[in-house]
């Protein structure tokens, strides 16, 4: 019985993580499309809320993720630090950029 417990436990742990991670990477995804959008508009304080928002999603997501996609959220991170940092800055373009590469990198941690 003490076998099948931790079976059963160990197969909850390795897909629970999994499950998890997919409503932050879409949570993550929302946002930075939302970032990018603002951006586009020139609107580098809203761009900057959104992004931070993806921010967290992307680092809890990463956190959960396995194999490549953890690359590609760590990568997601990256970019969405970058547009943060530009966006405060007031430099839209160099914000919507960064916040379009973290987007790719969501979509493709997120398959």
């Amino acid at each position: 019985m003490n076998k099948l417990t931790l079976l059963t436990g160990s197969l909850l742990l390795l897909f629970g993580s999994a499950v998890l991670a997919e409503p932050h990477a879409d949570a993550a995804l929302t946002h930075a499309k939302e970032a990018v959008e603002h951006g586009k508009a020139g609107h580098s304080v809203v761009l900057v809320e959104h992004a931070e928002t993806a921010l967290d999603h992307a680092q809890k997501a990463a956190e959960a993720a396995k194999g490549d996609a953890k690359h590609h959220m760590h990568e997601a991170v990256t970019s969405l630090k970058e547009a943060i940092e530009h966006g405060k800055l007031e430099h839209a373009d160099k914000a919507t950029h960064s916040a379009e590469d973290a987007v790719e990198h969501l979509k493709a941690g997120n398959k």
